[in-house]
This record gives structure tokens, sequence and C-alpha cells, in this order.
């Protein structure tokens, strides 16, 4: 009996212990390692918004079949049910097809007209790809750089909460003053306020990342990236000329403009070819008509163009045929303008960054490493001690802010430019 007990009560332990695992388990968010290629992998094949954009080529690929047919042919047909005079008047019938024909070439306009909407769907589905994988980059690299930053705050907050274990335990002692025991206490907040506001930072940009590459919402990205760009000169290597040529070839919102004034300008073609009349033939039969029987007649049907001849759409088309064209030259002169503010921006940055050292970060890592061990020896005071570890975060942070510029700003020459120069 006591042994039946026991082994139900180790079942019931191993069940609470078992049901306790798992709870954990689907409430801890998933890691989700991940390099760059792998998360463009990723966003190519999931994201969404790039696959309702391709939907839109379809639907312009399909207009370009119904472009393509011709119209049907129209056909009646009647029969006798009842005459009070002629005799036989009931077996009447009467039959009669028709078929229209355009002209002036409205067809074959309509065609081209098609076959520039699917160029301009897909000029749309690739500067959306370009925009959206301007943001994945950027987010991939902001993610990085802000978990780096966040890692110097958990060293100091890690370290500083030792220290103030024990502060309080030599206060109680009565070898320390009170106000020591304050001043750790105080920067232990600062820092954990500003952890958690550089927290906030990373969560709003790891969400949107995570639409992109189509994860869940709770799944944290950690990226693997190794930062190799010290002492390398990219921009400065390649002329501005040639990233503005890149540009007015490469930018397909540039394409997509051009295109406005080739679509109106065939539409203008056909709008006027609207004016022309269209005219259908006709083939008609009467079995017991009026003159005489199995008669056998056609006929040409078309409207007089005296009042109608579609000039408010030809003024339109006109209209839009200019407006497209100060679009198209407002469009250039944009592209030229973002090419060469982002170039000197990057420029900049690629010279500042070049006259730090690259052996500073690991010199500065070092020596916080003794200054720590020099106050837990009482070597240097409390102040000191202090006054190092901001200088450490702050000099830490700001040299991940400058890495994060400096890789951005290649970036947005990438986008800018249409073109991949400086993808790692």
């Amino acid at each position: 009996m006591i042994k039946k007990l026991v082994l139900a009560f180790l079942v019931f332990e191993f069940s609470l212990f078992y049901s306790g695992t798992i709870l954990a388990q689907s409430n801890t968010p998933d890691t989700l390692k991940i390099t760059l290629k792998q998360a463009e992998g990723l966003f190519i094949k999931k994201n969404l918004r790039l696959i309702i954009q391709q939907y839109n080529i379809d639907n312009a690929n399909a207009q370009i079949i119904t472009a393509h047919l011709f119209n049907n042919p129209d056909f009646s047909f009647s029969n006798g049910i009842y005459t009070s005079g002629q005799s036989g008047g009931y077996k009447e019938q009467a039959f009669s097809i028709s078929q229209l024909f355009t002209t002036a070439g409205k067809r074959n306009k309509n065609i081209q007209l098609a076959k520039i909407a699917v160029d301009q769907a897909q000029y749309q589905f690739f500067d959306l790809l370009r925009t959206l994988k301007f943001t994945l980059r950027n987010d991939f690299y902001s993610i990085y750089f802000q978990q780096q930053s966040a890692k110097v705050y958990n060293e100091e907050i890690n370290s500083l909460t030792k220290t103030l274990t024990v502060f309080k335990e030599q206060y109680q002692k009565g070898n320390i003053s009170q106000k020591e025991v304050l001043r750790i206490q105080s920067q232990l907040y600062s820092l954990q306020a500003e952890y958690n506001n550089l927290q906030v930072g990373i969560d709003t940009v790891q969400s949107e990342f995570n639409m992109l590459i189509k994860e869940g919402p709770s799944t944290i990205i950690e990226p693997e990236f190794n930062y190799d760009l010290d002492g390398k000169e990219i921009v400065s290597k390649i002329p501005y000329q040639q990233l503005l040529d890149s540009a007015y070839n490469n930018r397909y919102d540039l394409k997509l403009s051009k295109t406005s004034i080739d679509y109106n300008t065939l539409n203008l073609k056909l709008q006027k070819a609207t004016s022309i009349p269209d005219f259908s033939l006709s083939l008609n039969y009467d079995k017991l008509g009026g003159y005489g029987t199995n008669y056998l007649g056609a006929g040409i049907e078309f409207n007089l163009p005296f009042f109608n001849r579609n000039q408010g759409n030809i003024k339109q088309a006109k209209i839009a045929i200019d407006q497209s064209k100060f679009q198209f030259q407002n469009q250039q002169e944009q592209v030229e303008s973002d090419v060469a503010t982002n170039y000197k921006g990057a420029l900049r940055l690629e010279k500042l960054y070049n006259t730090f050292d690259p052996q500073f970060k690991t010199d500065f890592n070092h020596l916080i490493q003794e200054v720590f061990k020099n106050y837990e020896k009482r070597n240097i005071s409390l102040l000191e001690f202090l006054d190092f570890y901001d200088a450490y975060k702050s000099n830490t942070l700001q040299l991940n802010a400058l890495q994060l510029s400096r890789i951005t700003s290649l970036e947005q020459l990438n986008y800018v430019t249409g073109t991949p120069f400086f993808n790692k």
C-alpha cells in the first residue's frame, strides 16, 4: 500500500514538473539567429506586400489577353407565332448576324497600352522590392548595433547590482557611509531606465523586421554580423558620376515615371482614333419578307461624327502628356538630389570613422576591466569608478552609433542608386 502511495506521489510530482516545463517553454519567446543573406531569402519568399504586388503584374498580363481579343459577332433570330392577315404568316422566320470592326488601329493601340501597363506593374513591383529591401537591411543593422549597446548596459547593470549588494552589507556593518550606497543606487536606476528605453527601440525595429520576413511577433532576432569596415575606403573609390548614371539607369521609380509619358502619348493616339467611327457589317435573311420569300440582304452601320468627335478625351490626353513630362523632370531632379546628398554624407562618415584608431575599442575594454579590479581593491574612489564607467558607456554607445551610421549610409547609397554597390 505504501509503495503504491509513493509511486502515485512520484507520478504526480513528475506530471507537475513536466507540465510546468511545457508551460515555461510555451511562454519563452523563440530566438532566431540569422544572417543578412538568410533574412533576405525569407523576405523574398514570404513578404505579403511583394506577393500582393506580384498579383498586379498577373492582372496586367491578363489585360493583354483581353486587348488581343476580337469583338464577338451579334446574332438574332425571330420566328412568327401568330398573324391575323396573310395565311401562314406564323411560319415567318428571320435571321441576322453582324460583326463590329474597329478602325484606325484602335485594337493594336489597346494592345500596346496593355503592354505598357505590364511594364508599369513590374516597375512598381521592383521599386517596392527596392524600398522594402532597404528597410530590411537597415532594420537588421539597427537591431545588431542596438543589441551591442544593450550588452554594455547589461554588463554595467549586473556589475553595479553586485556592487550595491556588497555596499549594503558593508553599510549594515558600518564600514561605509549611506551616501555611497545611494550613489550606486542612483546610478543603477538611471542605467536601468536608459536600458529600458533602448529595449523599447529594439522591440519596435524587431517588430517591423519580423513583419518583413513573416516571423511571429514574439520571436527575438539575433543578427549574426561581423563589422569589417575599419580603415576601408569604399565610397571614395567610386566616382560620383558613376553613382548618378547608375541611378538614371536602375531607379525603377524613374522608369515608371518615364513609362507614364509613353502611356499618355499612346493614349492620345488612341483617343484621336476613337473619333473615327467603327462600323458593323451585317448579313440578313428573311423567309417570308415583303420582297418575296427567302430574302437575303447585307448591310453596313456606323455613326456620323457630326457632334461628338471625342474632343474632351483628346484634350485630357494632351494635358496628361504635359503633366507626365513635368513629373518625370521632377523625378529626375529628385534622383540627382538624393544621390548628391547621400554621397556627401557617406563620404563624410567614411572619413570621420577612418580617423578612429581600430585598437581603441579593445584598449578601452581592457581599461575598464582594470578599473573595476582596482575599485574592488579600493585603489580608486567611487566617483572615479563611476566616471570611468560613464566614459566607457558613452564611448561604446557612440562608436556603435557611428558604425551604424556608416553602414546605413552605404545602404542609403544603394537605395538611391538602385544598385547594390556596397552590399555586405
